[in-house]
């Protein structure tokens, strides 16, 4: 089942991919938005009544948004694939790099990486975005998978002077407009192991990034884990796992983007995400 979040006629709804279409969820189940079905258990409910229903109205007519629009929390992992971690000069720690991102930074698939007026080191970085479906806190690493909803795909887009203006770089992962997120979530059980899932970035066309997540340093029940010591994790959060080598600013010359230039990131079981680049 592939969940959606959009925009339709100036009014917001969510819903199930189907046919090229959408089967709208919103005043059929008793869940105002997508963050709620998840907190309140529905996604069987939302499965069995898009099974016999067919499409309200074709995915064109409407504008794809993130696909959990606010959620509480973006928990985001640098570093967590060995050959990312080599191209940047950096070795995989004992403990993940946690940072975090707002939820007023995310975009829907489709709509503008807005580069900033500030900067030209406008980066991209796709990954593998987990849902969580339930929450809970000192979640053991072998119960954490029961914790997931589904999966995404994520741009964790990086303007990268202002990453390394201090040795805490979330500000560059923060800027408005830079994380798009979507098109939509594939539930948990249509994806029975995300290890065998494989991530293709592409700018313009060419492939700049490629990447199996079963490379992760730490995968995703440790991550789930780790984190929950800390923080509770809420229904609808986000857990974005790390990008694989390939990023721009790396390469010989730099491959930064610049309005006029689509990027597409490609999972394996997912789907693609595609936004153009525009300036601010």
């Amino acid at each position: 089942m592939r969940l959606v979040s959009f925009l339709r006629n100036g009014r917001a709804g969510y819903g199930v991919a189907k046919d090229g279409g959408i089967v709208e969820l919103g005043g059929r189940l008793d869940a105002p938005d997508l963050r709620t079905l998840l907190a309140r258990g529905m996604q069987d409910e939302a499965r069995a009544l898009s099974a016999r229903l067919a499409a309200d109205f074709p995915l064109t007519e409407v504008r794809l948004m993130p696909v959990i629009p606010e959620p509480s929390k973006i928990i985001c992992v640098g570093i967590n694939y060995v050959a990312h971690a080599a191209e940047a000069g950096r070795t995989v720690g004992k403990h993940p790099v946690i940072f975090h991102r707002f939820a007023d930074t995310l975009v829907g698939a489709g709509q503008p990486l807005l580069r900033p007026r500030v900067s030209d080191q406008f980066d991209y970085e796709g990954e593998l975005a987990v849902v969580i479906g339930k929450g809970g806190r000192h979640i053991a690493p072998g119960d954490a998978m029961s914790h997931v909803a589904g999966y995404t795909i994520f741009n964790d887009a990086s303007v990268r002077d202002w990453q390394f203006h201090t040795h805490q770089y979330g500000m560059g992962k923060n800027f408005a407009a830079s994380g798009p997120l979507g098109p939509w979530m594939v539930t948990a059980d249509e994806i029975p192991d995300y290890r065998r899932l494989e991530l293709r970035t592409y700018v313009n066309g060419e492939q700049v990034q490629e990447g199996r997540l079963d490379e992760l340093a730490f995968d995703i029940p440790h991550l789930i884990a780790y984190v929950s010591q800390a923080l509770p994790w809420n229904p609808g959060d986000i857990l974005a796992t790390g990008t694989p080598s390939g990023i721009g600013f790396k390469r010989t010359p730099p491959l930064l983007l610049k309005q006029g230039d689509s990027v597409r990131v490609e999972v394996t079981g997912i789907g693609e995400l595609v936004n153009p680049v525009m300036d601010e």
